[in-house]
């Protein structure tokens, strides 16, 4: 069986879980979130703890089997507590400012990019002098909120040369040495 897929699930005494059909549906004090369920994966709900079961030992249903516990896993989590990400704009001149739910971007090229980020999702930046501009986003939905991090580094990947780009705060990035490493 898989490791993660027989792991039970304990829900939070303020969040409601429930099941029509092959739609799970979490809600807390944070959201709402609903997810479809493939039918060859089994789910119990019984005094607080939700437990997944499958049908047979087929390669696609064990795969199944972790992947909707760690789902519904991230699902309580976000509705109880949230997710949040922060990333980090390097490089001069590099800015970024939220309005809304408007990101505008300034990252080197002629046009500053303005970045509409869904309703799920707050947004704020933080500048300070002598650092890098901090974008953090806030979400219940764990992979809206990747989708989103992801799109938004997509503008101004990290280089290896310079390290200039937009990247997750903590993250290391393999430095290369340039061209003139290579003369002697």
């Amino acid at each position: 069986m898989s490791r993660i897929g027989k792991a039970p699930v304990t829900i939070p005494n303020d969040v409601q879980v429930t099941m029509t059909g092959n739609v799970i549906t979490v809600k807390g004090k944070k959201g709402e979130l609903h997810q479809e369920i493939d039918p060859v994966i089994s789910i119990n709900i019984e005094d607080g703890i939700i437990t997944f079961t499958r049908s047979s030992d087929a390669p696609d249903q064990r795969s199944k089997h972790g992947l909707y516990r760690a789902i519904v896993q991230n699902m309580i989590v976000g509705v109880s507590e949230g997710f949040k990400k922060q990333m980090e704009i390097i490089g001069v001149g590099y800015r970024a400012s939220a309005t809304g739910q408007q990101l505008e971007l300034a990252l080197g090229f002629s046009h500053a990019i303005i970045f509409e980020i869904p309703s799920q999702i707050t947004v704020t930046t933080l500048t300070e002098k002598g650092k890098a501009p901090v974008v953090t986003l806030e979400s219940f939905d764990k992979q809206l909120l990747g989708q989103v991090a992801a799109k938004i580094r997509s503008f101004r990947k990290p280089e290896p040369y310079k390290g200039k780009g937009i990247r997750f705060v903590g993250e290391e990035i393999r430095r290369k040495a340039g061209k003139s490493a290579g003369k002697k």
